[in-house]
C-alpha cells in the first residue's frame, strides 16, 4: 500500500495480488480488520482498502461532555475536510473521548479531534459482558479519539466564586472537571465570596491553572437570579434582542385583512381551539376535528410565522442563531421577539390569525388516506389548558349535546380519533416513553417554593397524536416533492447500550427478551407500567437510545417508528419548523405568488447541524436550572420542623448504601448505610439486597419512605434517610 502505484483494492484483489492460498485468506481478513481498528488503513467505497492520509484521521466537530468527565465528539458533517477524510461519517456519527483526552475543551466547544481507533477496543474480546456485543450488528461502529486543539469556544465563560486571599486573586469554579483555581489579575469590582463569570484567556493543560478575566460580577450566592444568570452565561445563551431586531419587529404589520388575506381559506366560523399548558403565553397550534361516516377529518392549524419572518431579515438571522426558545425555570429566552411570539403570531382566542394548515383524512382504523396543505385564517373559539380539556374528557361528554357545548363535543370527538391513532402507532412499533413532568414553583423573589407535577394524561396525548400526524404528513409531502428541507431523525440505538439496558431490566426482575426487536421493548414497557420501577426502566431505556437530531435527509425516526418525519408544528419556538414552513410554500393548495427563494440541500444541512447543537445546549441549560431549584427546595426542607416525606423506589444496591428515586418529584439520591434502620445489615450483592438476622430486608425495586437528610448543591447530590412506618 505504500507503493506509489498502489490503487485501493478489496480483500479479494489484495489476496490475489499477494498470491495467498485459501487458508491464508482468513489471516488476511483478520490483519486488515486489526489495521482498520488501529487507524492504519481505511476501508473506503466498495470495501476497498488504502492507507490513511497524513491528516486523514483529523476531524472537526463539537464536543459534548458526559457526567463523569468523558465526552462524545460529533463530527461536522458539512465540513469539506471531514467529508474528504478517509473516515465514514455515517458509520461514526459520534466518537468517544475519555476524560484524560479532552485536553482543555469545555462542553459545546468546536474542536479538532485526532481519531485513535476505529472499531471496538481489543479488550472487548476478553470481557465476558462484551463478547456478545461483538457479534451484534453495529459492533464495528465504535471509535475513540483525543482533542488536539480548540477551534471555537461555545462561550468560554466559567462561573465560580471570587476569592481574594493574601494578595492572591482567583476564582474557584463550580465545574468540578476544571482545575480548582482560575488565576485573575484583578477583582473587576467584585468582592471575595461573590459569584462571578470568568472568560478563560490562557489554559494550556488540565494540570495547570487557567488564567482568566472577570466579565460580570453576578452577586452574592443567595441574591435573586444569580444562579440562573450563571447558567445563561455558562451556556452562551442569547438574552436580549438587538435594537435592529426590535425595530424590525415593531414594523411587522399586524394587518390581517386586505391583500394579505387574499387566497387564504377562511376557517373563522369553524370551531377551532387551542390546548396548552396553563402558563403558556405563545399559542402556535390549534385543532379542528370532524367525525364522518367512514372516518375522521382533522385540521391542524399552525401559526404562519413564515408570513411575518422573511428569509435573511434581521429577525430571521437572529432566530437562526438562537435555533429555538429556551425554557428556564424562571424565564423564557424566546427565539422570536415578544411582539411576534406572544403577539401577532400567537393564536389567541377571538382574534383573527394567519395559519399554515394540514388537513388530513383518516379511515376508521386511523390510517391516513388523504392530506392537503393550505394557507388559512382562523379565529380561535376558545383557549383551553390541559387541565380544562382533561376535565371535559373525564366528564365523558355527558353534557355534550347542546349547541352551547360545541367545544366539549369537539374535545370528545378529538379523543376518539387520537386514541385510535395512538393505538395504531404503538402497533406499528413506536415506543411509549411518556414521562410525567415536574415543574418547580418559585416565589416573588425567584426562590424555590414548591413543585407541581403534570401527569401525561389523555389531554396531552390528544395534542401529541395530532401534532405527530401533521408532522408526518408534511414530511411525506416535502420528501415526495423532493424539496430541500430539514427532517427530524432518530437513529437506531447502539447494540451495546441496548444489551446494558437488558441487564438493568433483569436486575429489576424482568425477562426482557431480545431488545433488538422493538416489540420486545414495548412488551417490557407494558409489563412495568404501574409498577414502582416503571420510571427507572423508562429512564434506563431513554439513556440507551441516541439523541434525536435534525438532518437534511429523511433517515427515519426509531422511537416513533416513522420513516418520514419532520418538525412543522412549533415555528414560534423552533427554527427547524420555520425552515419546513418555507419548504412547503409551493406545495400549498393556495401558495403565495412570491414564496421566497428556495434553500439548497447544503444550506439545509448546515442549518440542521447548527440547530441540533442549539437544541442540546438549551436542553442542558433547562435541565440544570430545574435541577438547581429542586435541590434548593429540598435543602430548605431539611430545616423545616415538618420535612416532607416521599415514597421512593430502590433503584440500585451498593456497598455504600441504596440508590433511591423519590417517585413524586423524580429525584434520585443515596441512602447511606448510616441512615438504615437500627440493626446489623449484611449486603448480598448477587441478590441486590441487604438483610438483618432479625429478618429485615431492603431489596432492589422495593418501595420505601424517605426524607431528605442532606443536600450538596455544589456537587448536586442528595442524601435521603429511611423513614420507618
Amino acid at each position: 500500500m505504500h507503493l506509489p502505484a498502489y490503487r485501493p483494492k478489496n480483500k479479494g484483489e489484495i489476496s490475489q495480488e499477494l498470491g495467498l492460498s485459501a487458508e491464508q485468506r482468513s489471516d488476511l481478513r483478520a490483519e486488515l480488520a486489526s489495521l482498520e481498528r488501529e487507524g492504519t488503513v481505511v476501508k473506503g467505497k466498495k470495501a476497498r482498502y488504502r492507507l490513511r492520509g497524513q491528516e486523514g484521521n483529523h476531524l472537526s466537530g463539537t464536543l459534548r461532555f458526559k457526567a463523569r468527565g468523558a465526552a462524545w465528539f460529533y463530527p461536522d458533517l458539512q465540513d469539506p475536510a471531514n467529508v474528504a477524510s478517509d473516515i465514514d461519517l455515517e458509520r461514526f456519527k459520534r466518537i468517544h473521548v475519555s476524560a484524560q483526552k479532552t485536553s482543555v475543551a469545555l462542553d459545546g466547544d468546536r474542536v479538532v479531534l485526532s481519531v485513535d481507533r476505529l472499531g471496538p477496543p481489543i479488550w472487548w474480546k476478553h470481557a465476558r459482558h462484551k463478547k456478545r456485543i461483538l457479534d451484534a450488528p453495529g459492533a464495528e461502529d465504535h471509535a475513540s479519539g483525543r482533542v488536539e486543539r480548540i477551534l471555537e469556544r461555545r462561550s468560554g465563560v466559567v462561573v465560580g466564586t471570587l476569592i481574594e486571599r493574601r494578595g492572591f486573586i482567583y476564582v474557584k469554579p463550580e465545574d468540578r472537571s476544571l482545575p480548582s483555581t482560575i488565576e485573575l489579575d484583578d477583582c473587576a469590582g467584585g468582592e471575595s465570596g461573590q459569584k462571578v463569570a470568568v472568560r478563560l484567556l490562557e489554559w494550556r493543560s488540565r494540570q495547570l491553572a487557567p488564567k482568566g478575566e472577570v466579565v460580570e460580577v453576578l452577586g452574592w450566592p443567595d441574591d435573586t437570579g444569580v444562579d440562573i444568570r450563571g447558567i445563561i452565561l455558562r451556556h452562551g445563551l442569547r438574552e436580549e434582542f438587538s435594537s435592529e431586531v426590535l425595530e424590525e419587529a415593531e414594523h411587522v404589520s399586524s394587518d390581517v385583512d386586505g391583500e394579505s388575506l387574499l387566497g387564504r381559506v377562511d376557517w373563522r366560523e369553524a370551531v377551532v381551539i387551542t390546548i396548552d399548558p396553563a402558563d403558556a403565553r405563545d399559542f402556535d397550534d390549534a385543532i379542528w376535528v370532524r367525525k364522518m361516516d367512514d372516518g375522521w377529518e382533522l385540521a391542524v392549524h399552525i401559526a404562519d410565522v413564515a408570513h411575518y419572518v422573511r428569509p435573511d431579515t434581521a429577525i430571521d438571522q437572529e432566530a437562526r442563531k438562537r435555533g429555538n426558545s429556551t425554557y428556564l425555570v424562571d424565564r423564557v429566552l424566546p427565539m422570536l421577539p415578544e411582539q411576534l411570539s406572544n403577539g401577532i403570531c400567537s393564536l389567541v382566542p377571538g382574534e383573527d390569525r394567519f395559519t399554515r394548515c394540514a388537513v388530513m383524512q383518516f379511515d376508521r382504523k386511523g390510517k391516513m388516506i388523504l392530506s392537503r396543505l393550505e394557507r388559512a385564517i382562523i379565529r380561535s373559539r376558545r383557549r383551553l389548558t390541559y387541565d380544562e380539556a382533561q376535565a371535559i374528557l373525564d366528564a365523558g361528554g355527558k353534557e355534550a349535546g347542546a349547541r352551547s357545548d360545541e367545544v366539549e363535543v369537539l374535545i370528545n370527538q378529538s379523543w376518539e380519533l387520537a386514541e385510535i391513532l395512538r393505538q395504531r402507532r404503538f402497533a406499528e412499533g413506536a415506543l411509549d416513553l411518556d414521562f410525567p413532568e415536574v415543574r418547580m414553583e418559585l416565589d416573588a423573589h425567584g426562590r424555590a417554593a414548591g413543585y407541581r407535577r403534570d401527569d401525561y394524561n389523555e389531554s396531552h396525548q390528544l395534542i401529541e397524536e395530532f401534532m405527530l400526524a401533521a408532522n408526518e404528513a408534511v414530511a411525506l409531502a416535502v420528501k415526495n416533492a423532493m424539496r430541500p428541507s430539514i427532517y427530524r431523525v432518530h437513529d437506531d440505538p447502539d447494540h451495546d447500550k441496548i444489551h446494558e439496558f437488558a441487564e438493568l431490566a433483569r436486575m429489576h426482575g424482568y425477562e426482557p427478551g431480545d431488545l433488538l426487536n422493538k416489540k420486545h421493548i414495548q412488551r417490557l414497557l407494558d409489563d412495568c407500567r404501574g409498577h414502582p420501577g416503571e420510571h427507572s426502566i423508562k429512564l434506563g431505556l431513554l439513556k440507551s437510545l441516541k439523541r434525536a437530531s435534525y438532518r437534511e435527509e429523511p433517515l427515519g425516526h426509531y422511537g416513533l417508528s416513522k420513516s418520514d418525519y419532520c418538525h412543522f408544528t412549533s415555528p414560534i419556538r423552533r427554527y427547524a419548523d420555520l425552515v419546513v414552513h418555507r419548504a412547503v410554500d409551493p406545495l400549498l393548495t393556495n401558495p403565495e405568488e412570491e414564496s421566497g427563494r428556495r434553500m439548497t440541500q447544503s444550506q439545509c444541512a448546515e442549518i440542521a447541524g447548527h440547530i441540533s447543537t442549539c437544541e442540546r445546549t438549551s436542553a442542558s441549560a433547562e435541565a440544570e436550572s430545574h435541577r438547581l431549584k429542586m435541590l434548593e427546595w429540598l435543602a430548605l426542607g431539611t430545616h423545616s420542623s415538618h420535612p416532607p416525606v416521599f415514597e421512593a423506589v430502590i433503584t440500585d444496591v451498593r456497598q455504600i448504601g441504596l440508590m433511591v428515586e423519590a417517585l413524586d418529584i423524580l429525584q434520585r439520591g443515596l441512602v447511606r448505610r448510616d441512615h438504615f434502620p437500627p440493626g446489623s445489615w449484611r449486603l448480598e450483592r448477587h441478590r441486590m439486597r441487604y438483610l438483618t438476622a432479625a429478618g429485615g430486608e431492603l431489596f432492589l425495586g422495593q418501595l420505601v419512605r424517605v426524607r431528605v437528610a442532606h443536600v450538596n448543591i455544589e456537587r448536586q447530590q442528595v442524601d435521603f434517610i429511611l423513614v420507618e412506618e
